[in-house]
């Protein structure tokens, strides 16, 4: 079996390759393609990969390219992990925002939308190698924004089986059941839980968690709103979750929270970006070290947390017909019945053989509703924006995004994004 990985170069990339060494006895990997457009970087990275699995006994070989449609034929499975424009453009995106006194962030508001733009035609395209040289295999997208870009996909590639995935939702599970053990004295495996989410990558509320099948979300909830009562500064306000009766994802501070969010935008240089930039020379630095053959514990600086897990788990469900039940994004396909069909939702699925399918869900109430109905019509102009290079779509796009700027602001915000990443958005400047 052969797993590609287009954009190997990551400093993400060992801890996938640690998760692949985890499920040697279920999951029968020979070759693990890496590839990357940065040569030097994937060398590094690559390296680092294969000193890993070597110190293993070298149960699969580690292959480095910069070749895709080579990483990519006869690959069963096909995993994406790239950022179009590298960090730098991740940099862009936040001080985009900045300028213009919006939010600033990768995956949503304007940087977002940036990122989409330069993303999507690139996704595209290695759906269209992969009908052609892995016909059947499975596309796992972890580039974000990961729903928006999945969304893409289910219209544009909807031959591939194609599926976004996020660490949000098992960083959340794992963080619960943290909680539960501090309050009970008891050891909770991961596989005997289940977390209830529903909504948009980004943009999703938890409503439930089981234990052994037995609902614990009253006892969750109230833990949550006496530890945000505690705190000075909490993460949300109480009144809020006590009204939802819900855990907003971490992203919805952006909505719920803006002023606070774009104030805390003052405070820079460093952003995010730059941060990470810091991080990742460190990393690559040890990396490149021939004497390292394990993830630093640096890695964990980088954010991700469960990357491994949320990756490994579903490539290992699908090959070996678990039938397990994991968060992700995906068409909803009638799941939600009160929702249009054709919405990408972030929803638990049952990952077997047959690929992934969403789980039946009650709606959300209006008041995730109204903001989920919002958001989604953004995305679904912003994939007609991408594809086409319609300046249009992009502009009713930043019109509709309640995080965008105020109508007679939208030329100059437009210009700026199409403009600052022009050597990535070739399909908005046909002569």
């Amino acid at each position: 079996m052969k797993v590609a990985v287009i954009g190997g170069g990551s400093t993400y990339t060992p801890e996938l390759v640690n998760g692949f060494l985890a499920r040697m006895d279920e999951f029968p990997l020979k070759e693990l393609w890496l590839m990357d457009i940065d040569i030097a970087r994937l060398e590094i990275v690559g390296g680092f990969a294969q000193r890993m699995v070597e110190a293993r006994g070298s149960p699969f070989k580690v292959v480095l390219t910069s070749d895709q449609r080579e990483a990519v034929r006869g690959s069963s499975y096909v995993t994406t992990q790239l950022r179009v424009g590298q960090m730098e453009a991740r940099r862009k995106d936040e001080y985009l925002g900045k300028r213009h006194g919006l939010i600033g962030q990768e995956t949503t508001g304007v940087g977002g939308m940036a990122k989409a733009l330069r993303t999507i035609p690139v996704i595209l395209k290695i759906a269209e190698d992969m009908r052609e040289l892995a016909p059947g295999a499975m596309l796992v997208n972890f580039t974000n924004p990961s729903g928006l870009v999945t969304q893409a996909l289910s219209k544009y590639a909807p031959e591939v089986t194609a599926v976004g995935v996020c660490n949000v939702a098992i960083t959340t599970k794992m963080t619960i059941i943290d909680e539960l053990e501090r309050a009970t004295g008891k050891h909770i495996e991961p596989a005997r839980t289940e977390l209830q989410t529903l909504g948009l990558n980004h943009l999703s509320w938890h409503r439930g968690f089981s234990v052994d099948g037995e609902d614990v979300w009253p006892q969750v909830i109230e833990g949550v709103i006496t530890a945000l009562k505690a705190e000075e500064d909490p993460e949300w306000d109480p009144h809020t979750i006590e009204s939802l009766r819900m855990i907003p994802n971490y992203y919805l501070q952006y909505y719920y929270h803006t002023d606070k969010k774009l104030a805390s935008q003052e405070a820079w240089p460093p952003s995010r970006a730059e941060e990470v930039i810091e991080i990742e020379k460190d990393l690559l630095r040890e990396y490149a070290d021939p004497n390292l053959k394990a993830p630093p514990a640096d890695l964990m600086k980088r954010g991700g947390a469960y990357y491994s897990t949320v990756a490994t788990q579903l490539l290992n469900a699908h090959y070996n017909d678990l039938g397990e039940t994991h968060i992700v994004n995906t068409r909803n396909n009638g799941a939600v019945k009160e929702w249009p069909a054709e919405w990408v939702l972030e929803m638990p699925a049952r990952v077997s053989r047959r690929g992934v399918d969403p789980l039946p869900a009650d709606p959300l109430p209006p008041v995730c509703f109204g903001l989920i109905a919002q958001v989604k019509a953004y995305e679904l102009l912003t994939v007609e924006a991408a594809v086409h290079g319609d300046r249009n779509a992009a502009y009713q796009a930043l019109l509709t995004h309640p995080l965008g700027p105020s109508a007679d602001k939208i030329p100059e915000v437009l210009e700026d994004m199409l403009e600052t990443h022009k050597a990535y958005l070739p399909q908005f400047w046909k002569k």
